[in-house]
């Protein structure tokens, strides 16, 4: 133990040196901007950001890109808040009360959480990462495709938590993501389906036009309605007391249980490869809903659901950092752009890292943990930045978030179809909207679908397509009754209601 430590102590020297630190600084900073702009986020920033690092030292050059994940995943819920508009897909899921709060004159209230949220979640996995990586990159490696078909199954049972009033409604929103999801090339035996013979189809709908459309485009033309009416209005309206700009004392103390359980699934969650922070958003938002004293305000400005989004989806990026220090296996595209850098730099990730490179390993966890005041000071600033967006008019402003959108979904594969499938899911979204359909579980079941269904098929080939793998192994069997017990709560609350 005292030599941990003073290998943290080392570390922290070698983090403090004006290069790593200047590049941590910067590299948040460059995230906090990207994950304001919808479509971007920390995956286009940082692979367009690693051709720079090559000549750079490791530290410096991991340092920016370490930054530049963390500001991104926080930049996501400005615009999301503000604009409706989720900058990444985890920032779906802040959406859900982030905006209708700022609809209530409370932006600044929102924002404020949104930081205090992302800032525990960034800290927590952070000193889990440097505690239990190897721990807990064990017990990843044990998820095979039972174990991962039965995690999923679990976290797509959340979808009955983001149904609003109608179970039914929010269940013909999660079929229709599933079904969605459905549309490209199969993963398993490579055929094409539902394609309607059109090439664009092949490698599926795009994700990020998707949310776009539904989310900001949905609302754009929502506000086109009453065009004649709301030019001269502003976009949102402005706070009505003092309060409505801050999270006070008691708002914040009523939060850590939430920021405490969201972190701790975002970082189990990041250490599972193949799920990712949006998967951790919506888990993390659906059990802080039924832990909730007051479940009925989720979805209309809850405090509770921007805290329990923003804590999940910032303490994936600790977690996912796990299994790809230990078992060298990227989780998802970021870590993965991570593990390509660290190579080009002469440090192969494994269970060796540790031994062969530990005082790199300990000047990033240092760095690391120094971030997080980055992150701090960075987001206060975006926070006053970014909030004048909230005095403009709307006739103004649309025409803006128009546009942005519209780079947005370009930018993703250079496309112009995805603009075409931007503004027909933007109808689509207005269409759900109009008939009181959530579109959170259309999100998280498309999310989910592909993974789910990869798994299941990829389990009933280990066993010969026999169905009792899933009962025959403890993880697995252990997730479906978590799954069946969270079924008969969302049953059974729904029967209370009504």
């Amino acid at each position: 133990m005292i030599e941990w430590f003073m290998d943290l102590g080392m570390g922290m020297l070698h983090a403090m040196q004006p290069a790593v630190f200047a590049a941590a600084f910067i590299g948040v900073l460059i995230g906090c901007v990207i994950g304001v702009i919808p479509g971007l986020g920390p995956a286009v920033a940082m692979s367009l950001a690693i051709p720079l690092t090559f000549t750079l030292p490791a530290s410096v050059a991991i340092s920016l890109l370490l930054g530049i994940y963390k500001g991104g995943t926080y930049g996501g819920s400005i615009s999301a808040i503000l604009i409706n508009t989720p900058g990444t897909p985890a920032a779906a899921a802040t959406i859900l009360d982030g905006y209708p709060l700022a609809r209530q004159g409370k932006s600044g209230k929102a924002l404020h959480m949104a930081l205090y949220a992302s800032v525990f979640g960034d800290a927590l996995s952070i000193f889990i990462l440097m505690a239990v990586a190897q721990p807990l990159a064990s017990v990843a490696l044990m998820f095979g495709p039972p174990e991962l078909f039965a995690l999923l199954l679990f976290a797509l049972t959340v979808i009955g938590g983001l149904s609003g009033e109608s179970l039914f409604k929010g269940f013909i929103s999660a079929c229709l993501g599933l079904m969605l999801a459905t549309i490209g090339t199969d993963t398993i035996t490579g055929d094409i389906r539902f394609t309607f013979s059109l090439l664009y189809f092949e490698d599926g709908l795009s994700i990020i036009p998707m949310i776009i459309g539904l989310f900001a485009i949905s609302e754009v033309f929502q506000q086109m309605r009453g065009v004649g009416e709301t030019q001269a209005e502003t976009l949102l309206p402005p706070p009505s007391c003092p309060d409505d700009n801050r999270v006070n004392r008691r708002e914040l103390i009523s939060s850590l249980p939430i920021f405490v359980q969201s972190s701790l699934i975002g970082v189990s969650i990041g250490a599972l490869p193949g799920t990712g922070s949006t998967t951790a958003a919506y888990l993390s938002y659906g059990a802080a809903k039924r832990r909730s004293k007051h479940p009925e305000l989720f979805g209309k400005g809850s405090l509770e659901g921007v805290a329990a989004a923003e804590s999940g989806n910032n303490a994936v990026c600790g977690g996912a950092l796990i299994p790809m220090l230990s078992l060298g296996i990227p989780g998802d595209v970021v870590t993965a752009i991570l593990m390509g850098a660290l190579t080009v730099h002469g440090i192969i990730v494994g269970p060796s890292i540790f031994v062969e490179h530990r005082a790199f390993m300990f000047t990033i966890f240092s760095m690391l943990l120094l971030s997080v005041l980055m992150l701090w000071l960075i987001g206060y600033g975006a926070i006053r930045s970014c909030r004048v967006l909230a005095n403009l008019p709307q006739a103004r402003i649309m025409p803006v978030v128009m546009i942005l959108c519209v780079l947005g979904s370009f930018s993703t594969n250079l496309s112009v179809n995805d603009i075409w499938l931007m503004l027909v899911m933007g109808l689509f979204g207005l269409f759900m909207n109009t008939f009181g359909i959530p579109i959170a579980p259309l999100v998280i079941g498309f999310v989910l679908a592909p993974k789910l269904e990869q798994s299941l098929r990829q389990a009933l080939i280990l066993s010969d397509g026999g169905y009792f793998i899933f009962l025959t192994r403890p993880i697995a069997l252990f997730f479906l009754c978590l799954a069946a017990f969270s079924l008969w709560q969302i049953l059974r609350m729904s029967r209370k209601a009504a």
